[in-house]
C-alpha cells in the first residue's frame, strides 16, 4: 500500500520520538511523507510543526529552541507552538511582523514517545492498562528505522505460520509450523488473535521464560489497531507475562519506524532489562531480515490478492478488508505498483 498517496492514514495517531530526546533541542522527523520538527513548548509539551520555515524555507530542525519557542538557525525567526511567527530579530521593537505561519499538527505524549496525528484523528492512541500499573515495568526495547511497508509489519505480527522458519534461531520449532489453537475475533477496532504456541526455551530464555524446561508454551494474545499498531499478550506457564507494544510509523512509501515497548509484571533482579532486549533484539532482527525482503507495496484490494493460501494468511486478509474499507469511506482508491505499471 503506498501510504503517502492514502490522505485518510494522516488521520491517525503514530509514535515518533522519545519524548526526553526533545530535552536536547528540536528534532526532525518525516512522517508519510511530511517533514515535521518536533520540540517542548514553555510548558514542556511536545510540539509538531511543518519544518519549513516561512522566511527562506530552510529547515526548523537545524535551528534551537528559545522559551519554548523553535528559532530558525539560518535568520532567527521565532515561532511559537501553534506555528505563529512570534519574532524576528532584525525588526525594531514595535514594527509589526509579517502575518506568517507554520503548518501546526496535534502532538501529545504517551508512553514516553511524542505521538502526531497529521489532520483531526478518527481514532484514539491505544491504551495500555499496564503503564500505570505498579505491578510492571516500562522497557523501552527498540526503535529502529527499517526499509519495508507498515503493513508488511502488521501481517508478520500475526502470522503463525513463518516461526518455525524465520525464528527456527529462537524460539521456532521446525516440525510445528503452525499454532496448536488459533481464533480471531474482528473488532471496531481492528481484531483479536488467540494462539497457543509451542517453543523452544534456549539458556538465553530461561529467565525470560520463568522456567528451565527445554520447551515451554506461549499462550498469545494479539490485538490489532488500525492502521498500524498490535498488542501482543504473551503468557508463560510459569506466571510471566510478557506484553509487547508495537507502533508501525510509516516514513513514506518505503520505510517505517518501528518502536517496541515491553511490559513485564517481574523485577530487574528476576530478569534484567539488558536481558530482555537482547532476547527480543534477536527475535526482531529474524523478522527484519525477511520482511526487507518484500515489496513494501503491500496489496490492499483483495479482490487482486494471490496470497490468501493458508489460515496464518487470515489476520492479513482482515487487515487489508478493513484498510480498504477505510480507504473507499473516505473516497479514496488503493493505488498499487501493479496498478502504477499498467
Amino acid at each position: 500500500m503506498l501510504v503517502t498517496q492514502q490522505k485518510v492514514l494522516r488521520r491517525f495517531w503514530y509514535s515518533t520520538v522519545r519524548l526526553d530526546s526533545l530535552k536536547e533541542g528540536p528534532k526532525p522527523f518525516t512522517l508519510l511523507g511530511e517533514k515535521i520538527v518536533l520540540f517542548l513548548d514553555e510548558n514542556g509539551e511536545p510540539t509538531a510543526l511543518q519544518d519549513r520555515c516561512c522566511h527562506r524555507t530552510a529547515k526548523l530542525s537545524k535551528g534551537s529552541c528559545k522559551s519554548g519557542h523553535i528559532v530558525c538557525g539560518y535568520h532567527g525567526w521565532e515561532y511559537d507552538r501553534t506555528g505563529s511567527l512570534v519574532a524576528i530579530p532584525q525588526f525594531p521593537e514595535g514594527r509589526l511582523l509579517p502575518n506568517a505561519k507554520v503548518t501546526a499538527y496535534r502532538a501529545q505524549e504517551r508512553y514516553g514517545y511524542v505521538w502526531v496525528a497529521l489532520d483531526e484523528p478518527l481514532a484514539p492512541i491505544p491504551e495500555i492498562p499496564e503503564d500505570t500499573n505498579p505491578g510492571y515495568r516500562r522497557i523501552f526495547q527498540f526503535y529502529e528505522k527499517w526499509n519495508c511497508g507498515a503493513l508488511r509489519l502488521m501481517e508478520n505480527s500475526f502470522d503463525n505460520a513463518h516461526f518455525s522458519f524465520v525464528h527456527k534461531g529462537t524460539f521456532g520449532i521446525t516440525d510445528q509450523p503452525k499454532p496448536e489453537r488459533y481464533e480471531i475475533e474482528e473488532n471496531d477496532q481492528g481484531f483479536y488473535a488467540a494462539a497457543l504456541v509451542k517453543v523452544t526455551n534456549p539458556p538465553k530464555a530461561l529467565r525470560v521464560t520463568g522456567t528451565a524446561e527445554p520447551w515451554t508454551y506461549r499462550d498469545m494474545r494479539n490485538v490489532w489497531y488500525m492502521p498500524f499498531c498490535r498488542r501482543l499478550d504473551l503468557t508463560y506457564p510459569s506466571g510471566l507475562q510478557h506484553i509487547i507494544f508495537n507502533c508501525a510509523t510509516p516514513i513514506d512509501d518505503n520505510a517505517i519506524q518501528v518502536t517496541q515497548l515491553l511490559f513485564r509484571n517481574d523485577t530487574e533482579e528476576q530478569c534484567s532489562t539488558q536481558e530482555l532486549i537482547d532476547w527480543d533484539a534477536a527475535i526482531i532482527e529474524e523478522d527484519r531480515d525477511v520482511l526487507e525482503s518484500t515489496d513494501p507495496d503491500a496489496i490492499v484490494d483483495i479482490s487482486r490478492n494471490i496470497e490468501n493460501h493458508m489460515p496464518s494468511d487470515r489476520p492479513g486478509m482482515i487487515m487489508r478488508k478493513r484498510l480498504l474499507a477505510l480507504l473507499q469511506e473516505h473516497g479514496e482508491h488503493e493505488v498499487s505498483r501493479e496498478e502504477a505499471m499498467v
